[in-house]
């Protein structure tokens, strides 16, 4: 009966829902749903993992390769975008001490990504719609292998995330240049400079320092959601000219791919891709370490002009560094591999080295410091990025690439060891920092599963992508099902790794359950009585 009771009400009896504030509860919103999808890419990764050792009777290829398709949508959008969402429209007004511009437009970014996601990832499981994430042209409109109402369905659901996504741009710019009923008026035009970076870039060259109207994580929520914005417009396009192919098809009428120009097509979507991928994620994550670097230090963060800079320059680096990706194609100008593939996409060690550089010394200033959860998982975060990133450099090699491209090295080492290390950890150690702020003072259940939780991911995590990388170094590609067992010792390996990451998901899931308790949870999804007060998460001006 007590552990009944623990379980509904919650280990400390602290956390009751019908005292959070709207903002508060679609914050957790975000984050819960986001975590939910996390669990579904886990599972489907697994799910592959040991197809990939052993076919598996209840699934055939074809069900492989949808699942390989809305596996890392699912991650990106369905998770992180959520995680990512909620998070920053909390913090975008509790930094800037003023109200959330919009909480409806916060809702309808909350329930058109969530929607969206379950729609896009069902096109892969009933009808097999399987071009794989990249959407290389005309493989979205080869209705010769997939089918087209289920194309449609596909896109469809990108659709719906990409308009949650546009609307959450929107809230977030509002948020920082608007001035609330009641208050003195903000220079808005002032605002978004210091958001843009600006200001920081020329306090670096002037004697007499200006103070930054914007604060710095908040600048670099601002800059990596320029990013965010122009990949939802490509994204946007890209689906609508595939939508246009799929509607035409199902009228009984097929349209020439070869209207569409292949390498234009490819440069197009991965630079918008990249814009995510090598933008926005470092970004936000720089921004993120250095939030928790000032929150866990309660210092200053050490040359906070120079990391505005950077922040910057990161930015214009995103808008430059796609062309990595198309090394090994023969059509792609050498121009561009040369200068986007080789040269900016290096220079991303030097916005990043700095990003990292600042946010250890800011932690070593204020030693010593205890090691609790947020700290602990934000250093895991540090090496995550320290490993996947210098990864990522080797690729963007005309030699190398010309042995890496296409193998497991790629997925491997750089991509899951960036999202599940280095992401991943960095927004975990997020929640553990804003857990107790957004459930007012809800203490976590058990300190062993926090233990366990974190160094369970940070192995597995490592594992997995060191696994992947010596089977790629092998020979081993990506997008490949062997049936000779060639790799499958590198495959049961990082299967093994996998399993270390399910088993923290699933600690750390119990752990937010046992702490909050299972009424606590479904009272989050409960409507909550809107009063202006309730908008702001922190002390107003």
């Amino acid at each position: 009966m007590n552990y009944i009771n623990t379980l509904l009400n919650g280990e400390q009896g602290i956390f009751k829902a019908d005292t959070l504030t709207p903002m508060q509860k679609i914050t957790l919103r975000f984050v819960v749903v986001g975590l939910v999808y996390y669990a579904f890419a886990a599972i489907e990764g697994m799910i592959m993992r040991i197809y990939e050792i052993t076919p598996i009777p209840i699934m055939n290829e074809k069900h492989f390769f949808a699942m390989m398709t809305a596996h890392p949508l699912v991650g990106i959008f369905g998770s992180t975008y959520m995680i990512v969402f909620g998070a920053f429209l909390f913090l975008v007004p509790f930094l800037m001490k003023k109200p959330l511009w919009s909480i409806k437009a916060a809702n309808w970014t909350f329930f058109l990504i969530t929607i969206g996601t379950i729609v896009m990832w069902s096109a892969g499981f009933l009808s097999h719609y399987a071009p794989l994430y990249t959407l290389y042209w005309p493989l979205p409109a080869d209705f010769t292998q997939f089918s087209a109402v289920g194309g449609a369905v596909f896109i469809f659901g990108i659709a719906l995330i990409m308009v949650g996504t546009l609307i959450f741009v929107v809230n977030i710019f509002k948020t920082i240049v608007y001035t609330p009923d009641g208050w003195d008026k903000q220079p808005a035009g002032a605002l978004l400079i210091s958001a843009l970076g600006i200001s920081g870039s020329q306090n670096i060259f002037r004697k007499n320092k200006k103070e930054h109207l914007v604060p710095l994580p908040v600048a670099a929520i601002a800059r990596g959601t320029v990013d965010i914005l122009l990949n939802a417009l490509i994204i946007t396009f890209t689906g609508v000219l595939i939508l246009i192919y799929m509607l035409w098809e199902i009228g009984g009428i097929s349209l020439k791919s070869t209207a569409i120009d292949a390498l234009l097509y490819k440069n197009w979507f991965w630079w918008g891709l990249d814009l995510i991928a090598d933008g926005a994620v470092l970004i936000f994550v720089a921004g993120a370490w250095y939030l928790l670097a000032t929150l866990i230090t309660g210092k200053k963060l050490f040359m906070e002009n120079w990391a505005r800079a950077a922040l910057f320059v990161e930015l214009v680096v995103s808008w430059t560094v796609w062309s990595h990706h198309l090394l090994s194609d023969q059509a792609q100008p050498g121009i561009l591999k040369v200068v986007s593939g080789e040269m900016v996409t290096a220079f991303e060690l030097v916005t990043q080295g700095l990003a990292f550089f600042i946010t250890l010394v800011t932690l070593w200033s204020a030693r010593p410091l205890k090691m609790t959860n947020p700290l602990k998982f934000l250093l895991g975060g540090l090496l995550g990025f320290a490993l996947a990133v210098p990864c990522g450099i080797l690729q963007a090699d005309l030699g190398l690439n010309r042995i890496l491209h296409n193998t497991q090295w790629v997925v491997g080492p750089h991509v899951h060891v960036a999202v599940l290390v280095g992401l991943t950890m960095t927004l975990y150690a997020a929640i553990y920092f804003l857990f107790p702020i957004l459930t007012n003072g809800a203490k976590w259940y058990s300190q062993k599963l926090a233990n366990f939780h974190f160094w369970a991911h940070l192995l597995g995590g490592i594992g997995m992508g060191a696994f992947m990388g010596m089977a790629g170094l092998k020979g081993m590609l990506r997008r490949a099902i062997y049936v000779d067992g060639e790799f499958n010792i590198y495959m049961i390996l990082a299967g093994i790794c996998g399993v270390f990451l399910l088993l923290a998901f699933l600690a750390f899931l119990y752990n937010i359950i046992m702490s909050v308790g299972i009424n606590g949870a479904l009272g989050i999804f409960k409507p909550a009585k809107l009063k202006t007060k309730d908008l702001l998460p922190a002390e107003g001006k």
